[in-house]
This record gives structure tokens, sequence and C-alpha cells, in this order.
């Protein structure tokens, strides 16, 4: 990550990995992102089963790195609302084009996933659709009352949209009680115009903040993508935003290029500085950081939560995965 000049109280990225101007297909990635891609029996029966109940995941849509070890471990991230977002974030690799109505039927199809994976910590996120009056508020709402009703011992988080800006939205889905709610800044305020350019950081703030308001135990969650250009304090100076909104939970990974069509990567920031990051996150009040270059807001998201909560162990450092 790019070096402040004045950089007392941040991490120093030092050895850091520019590709200004090249693609990152066309370099070979540094060796704390290579891995071998996990395939069992499991991958193969999770896969088949979303294709029998014509279910999106944020594995598959977004290109997620970690889709083969989640798959393998039998855990998914549901994408409800279809898989065709009305916005066009330049690092994410959803669909962008007008979408389908939103399908009743989805909410009970997610709840017969959950309980045939035998899922314990259940993560529902969603494409963002301003064509819909409430952004979809109502349907998150069945599908954590679905889900409830099928699996009721299952802790649910969700992963939201900005509703655009409608506080009722929020209140809404924050009002069904989901074990945790997460909403992702993704990346600093310099870079929004560039990265975010249909999103708001203050808007994004205020969503969280706006759970505080309404429902003050709901533990709230949020996540960045690090490599973009943004500098350590500028890292910083989110997390004392997110902590000052009452947000508890972090999680900060490496953002990849899914397709030349998207934005390129910066840098590729190397493990230490993540670990850093997440020390300085800890001195700032967070309960739980997982903070290393493939994490993902929905990795490993029920040990977040449970570290969060006090009823887990976990490295200080957040998790690692390289």
């Amino acid at each position: 990550m790019t070096r402040d000049t004045d950089g007392a109280h941040s991490p120093e990225a030092t050895g850091g990995h520019y590709l200004h101007g090249a693609a990152p297909n066309a370099k070979r990635l540094p060796a704390w992102l290579r891995r071998p891609i996990a395939r069992t029996g499991t991958f193969a029966e999770v896969d088949g089963l979303l294709e029998e109940l014509n279910l999106n995941t944020v594995c598959q849509s977004a290109k997620c790195p970690n889709r083969g070890e989640c798959f393998s471990e039998g855990t998914a991230t549901f994408l409800i609302m279809g898989g065709v977002c009305t916005r066009n974030c330049r690092f994410c690799a959803v669909e962008s084009h007008p979408p389908e109505p939103l399908d009743p039927d989805e909410p009970r199809r997610v709840a017969q996933a959950v309980k045939r994976m035998g899922l314990r910590h259940v993560v529902i996120t969603t494409v963002t659709r301003d064509d819909v009056a409430d952004g979809g508020a109502a349907h998150f709402v069945a599908t954590i009352r679905a889900v409830r009703a099928a699996v009721p011992q299952a802790a649910i988080e969700v992963l939201t949209s900005d509703f655009g800006g409608n506080e009722d939205s929020v209140d809404v889905v924050a009002a069904a009680r989901p074990d945790v709610f997460n909403h992702n800044l993704e990346t600093v305020p310099r870079l929004y115009s560039e990265v975010r350019p249909e999103a708001i950081y203050e808007r994004s703030l205020r969503v969280l903040q706006r759970v505080l308001e309404t429902q003050p135990d709901l533990p709230t969650k949020s996540g960045l993508m690090l490599g973009l250009g943004e500098t350590p304090d500028e890292v910083i100076s989110v997390m004392r935003d997110l902590r000052a909104h009452g947000v508890e939970m972090l999680t900060m990974g490496q953002y990849l290029r899914p397709s030349p069509a998207h934005l390129e990567v910066v840098e590729f920031v190397e493990p230490h500085v993540f670990a850093e990051l997440a020390r300085a996150a800890y001195k700032l009040g967070f309960t739980a950081v997982a903070s290393a270059p493939f994490v993902r807001s929905s990795y490993h998201a029920g040990e977040l939560a449970e570290r969060s909560s006090g009823h887990s162990s976990a490295p200080a450092d957040g998790l690692e995965t390289d």
C-alpha cells in the first residue's frame, strides 16, 4: 500500500508490489497469493445443491478466490434477489444490467439449502436493487424468517446494500434481528468516485449508524479491500470512522482484479501489513478483525462473530489464509 509522507502512526508497506499501467494477469502473483484450489467431494455436492435449488452465491457470481475452500468445507454465501446488479462498481464481477423481478420463492429455497447443508452460521448478501422501491428490504426479511423457521439454531448474518439511503429499509432489515448486520465500505473516501461511482461514503456510514440507533445490541460489521492505491493513514481514518459509528467487526483483504475490464490492482499488499493493520484496528476498539490477503467479508464469518462475542480465542492478528 502506498506510504503516506506522515506515517508515524500507520503501518508502513515496504517492498510493496506496484502494478501501475499493467494488467495483474500479466504479472506473476507474489508467493503469498499463490495456492492450490481445493476441490473435494463436498465441493461437488454444494455446487450441485445450489444448481438444483437455482440459487446464486457471491462465491460464484463475484469469482471469489475462496470458493474452492468454502465449497469444500460445505459453506457458501447466498446472493439473493438475482445474480444481476443495478450498479456497476468497477471492482465487482457481478453482472450489471436491468434485472429480473424478485423471485418470491427464493427465501424458501435459501432456507432449504441452509438446512440441507447443515449450516450453523449463514451469510446472506444481495445485489443492489435500485429498481425496487424498498431496495429489497422486505425480501431480505422474508429470507431471514424462512431460514429461522427451517433452522432455528443457525446464526444469520446479512450483508446489505446501502438501500439508496432509504433508512426505513435499513430499519426493516435490522428489526428482523439478524445476528450480524454487515455493510461494506469497500475502500477509502478518496477512491469512491473511481471504485464505487454510484455509492457515497457518508451514506454507507449512515447505514451502519442507523442500525446502532434502532437496534443498539445488534453487532455490526464492515469490510475493506486493499491494494487500490489507498494509504495506511487513509485506512486508519476509515477505521476511526467505523468505530465512531459503532461498528465492532472488520475485515480487510487484497483486491484481486476479476477481469481485464475491471480496475487494475495498484499494489499487492504484503501479509505483514495486513497483520499490522489488524493490530491497529484492535487498538481502536474493534472486537474482532480478520485481516489477511485472502480474507473476504464473509470468509469464516462464523468464527469472526464468535470471536466478537467472546466465545472464541482465535489469533489476534486476524484469519491468516496464506
